[in-house]
Formats: C-alpha cells, sequence, structure tokens
C-alpha cells in the first residue's frame, strides 16, 4: 500500500510532497486538448493583430496603437497564464515555489494590464466622439504612447505591492511540494477588485452612456439638416465611421466585462484559495477573452481580414508591403454602394 500511495505522490522521495491530481487519462487529454488550443489560438490570432498594425503604415494610428497593446497584453496571456494554468490544473507543479510566485505576479500584471488598455480605448472613443474637433489636438500620438507605457508601469508596480510578501517568501500558502496555490484574503481581494474591476468598469461605462447619448443626438441632428446635401454626406461619412469604431470596442468591452465577472464573484467570497478542482476554470473564462478580442476584430474590420491573408500569403516580405493601402477595399465598397 505505501508503495501505491507513493507511487500517487508529485514527489514520492518527499513525505511533504502533494498527491496527483485524481483525473482519468482520457480526462487529462482532453484537457490538454482543449486549453492548449485554446493559447494556441490565442497567442496565434494576437501575433496576426500585433504584425498587422506595427507592419502596415495606413494603420498607424492613435486607436490601432491602443488596441496593439491589447493585443501585445493578449498575446502574453496566451504565451504564460494559459500554459501554466493547464500545467496547474493537469499536473503537478515541478517549477517550485520561485516560479510559481513568478508565474502569478507576472500573470496578474498581464491581465490587469489588459484591462487598462480597454480604460484607454474607452476614453479614445469618448474624445472621439463627443469633441471631434479638438480629437487631433488632445488625442495625439505622443500623449497616447505615453498612456500605454503608463499603463504598464502602474500594473507593474501596483502588483508588486499586491503580491509583495508572496514574491519574499515564495510558498508560503503552498501546503506540499508540487503545488501552486491562488489564494485570495478578503481584505486585498476586495481592494483589488475595487481598483481593478470597479472603478474601470466605472469609467467605462459612464464613457459609452455619454457616448451613446452625443450618437443618438448627432442621428438626429443628421436627418433634421436634409438641405446641406454635400456636408450632410462629409458628416455623415465621418460620423458613421466614428460610431462604427465605437460599435466595434463597445463589442470588446461588453465580453472584456462578461469574462471578468464570474472571477470578480470568487475573489469576493472570501479567504478562498483557488484550487485546481473548482476555480481554476473561472481563471481560464477570464483568460479565454483574449482569445476572443481578435476574432471580434476579424468580424467588424475588413483591414484586419485582409492584412490577415496578406500575412499568410507572405506577401508581407515583398519591398514595399509596408505602404500597401490595406483599407482600399472598404472604401471601394462603401463608393460602389448606391
Amino acid at each position: 500500500m505505501e508503495v501505491e500511495d507513493g507511487a500517487e505522490l508529485c514527489f514520492p522521495q518527499l513525505n511533504t510532497s502533494c498527491r496527483k491530481p485524481t483525473f482519468t487519462w482520457s480526462g487529462v487529454l482532453f484537457l490538454h486538448i482543449v486549453l492548449s488550443t485554446v493559447s494556441v489560438l490565442t497567442v496565434a490570432l494576437n501575433l496576426l493583430i500585433i504584425i498587422s498594425i506595427s507592419h502596415f503604415r495606413q494603420l498607424h494610428t492613435n486607436t490601432n496603437t491602443l488596441l496593439l497593446s491589447l493585443a501585445v497584453s493578449d498575446f502574453l496571456v496566451g504565451l504564460v497564464p494559459m500554459p501554466g494554468e493547464i500545467l496547474r490544473q493537469t499536473g503537478c507543479w515541478f517549477l517550485g515555489d520561485l516560479m510559481c510566485s513568478l508565474f502569478k505576479y507576472i500573470s496578474y500584471i498581464i491581465t490587469s494590464t489588459s484591462g487598462g488598455n480597454i480604460v484607454l480605448i474607452s476614453v479614445d472613443r469618448y474624445v472621439a466622439i463627443c469633441d471631434p474637433l479638438h480629437y487631433p489636438t488632445r488625442v495625439t500620438e505622443r500623449r497616447v504612447k505615453l498612456c500605454v507605457c503608463l499603463c504598464w508601469l502602474i500594473s507593474v508596480f501596483y502588483n508588486s505591492l499586491y503580491f509583495k510578501d508572496e514574491l519574499s517568501e515564495p510558498g508560503r500558502y503552498n501546503s506540499c511540494y508540487g503545488q501552486c496555490v491562488f489564494v485570495i484574503d478578503f481584505t486585498a481581494g476586495a481592494v483589488d477588485v475595487v481598483v481593478s474591476f470597479i472603478a474601470p468598469v466605472t469609467v467605462i461605462i459612464v464613457l459609452y452612456m455619454r457616448v451613446f447619448v452625443v450618437a443618438v443626438s448627432q442621428a438626429r441632428a443628421m436627418r433634421s439638416h436634409i438641405t446641406a446635401v454635400t456636408l450632410q454626406r462629409s458628416v455623415t461619412r465621418t460620423t458613421k465611421s466614428e460610431l462604427k469604431a465605437a460599435r466595434t470596442l463597445g463589442v470588446v468591452v461588453a465580453v472584456f466585462l462578461m469574462c471578468f465577472c464570474p472571477y470578480c464573484c470568487v475573489a469576493l467570497a472570501g479567504d478562498t484559495a483557488l484550487k485546481v478542482s473548482s476555480v481554476s476554470y473561472v481563471i481560464y473564462v477570464f483568460y479565454c477573452n483574449s482569445c476572443l478580442n481578435p476574432l471580434i476584430y476579424a468580424l467588424f474590420y475588413p483591414w484586419f481580414r485582409k492584412t490577415v491573408k496578406l500575412i499568410v500569403t507572405f506577401q508581407v516580405l515583398q519591398p514595399g508591403s509596408r505602404e500597401a493601402n490595406v483599407l482600399e477595399l472598404e472604401l471601394l465598397q462603401k463608393t460602389d454602394t448606391p
């Protein structure tokens, strides 16, 4: 019996070793296939976004700079937190206590940065819709890049405070070797939910409500000025473009909120250890948001579908490909529409 019990341990030679997860072989295989597929898709799709916006000069806009930052954070989610969560869910943690603490620290940095990027995108759309005349002067390239850098730096600093104790004493919450658990203290979890969720979500909702009100008023104003045909067409084309971007990014925000809410409910549940057998799936639902964002772009942005085709067919390697007019297809479709 002792041999059999030892065979079930992560480290049979250690008395303080954890027991291996009680998954069946078919269950482990299924989880590996599903979770690994999501992880690979997340990395691949966001890499396409990064290459598209970085390579083609026509896509070097302030809004796309924010989308690029969001794609980078989503790309890192598929590269670090997702594979780590697969290891935590389906096997023993063989990387040690220090790597466990660093894994949690880096995971929180990446995911909190994603939330910060969503807030910046909402602010960008708010200024573009509610104050379009001052948008070029208020939302400059330098300010956008500065805000993106601050978003990453603030995330690093905030999470270093959040994980200060665990980074100074790795593995303090692990009860045995071969374990890597997420422990959320009620007070720390509540503060984190307020800082990382309630405050950003409040800002996002207020801004998008304002955008919606202004969009409705603009639509009514355009319908009431039918006589100014030329001016109306110009304003309509510009407004429709901005509203379409706001609608697309609004979908991104809505999906982010739906994926993040389950985790927040867990964080507010009290002194909870997020163990492999239960709440790890809630964390992975949040991570899956990073895979959904590129799919939203593919549905709403014609330029993304076109750039993906150019990337997959290796046409981006041709000289002068950076100057390609990737928005030409969308413009032609608008012109040909009666």
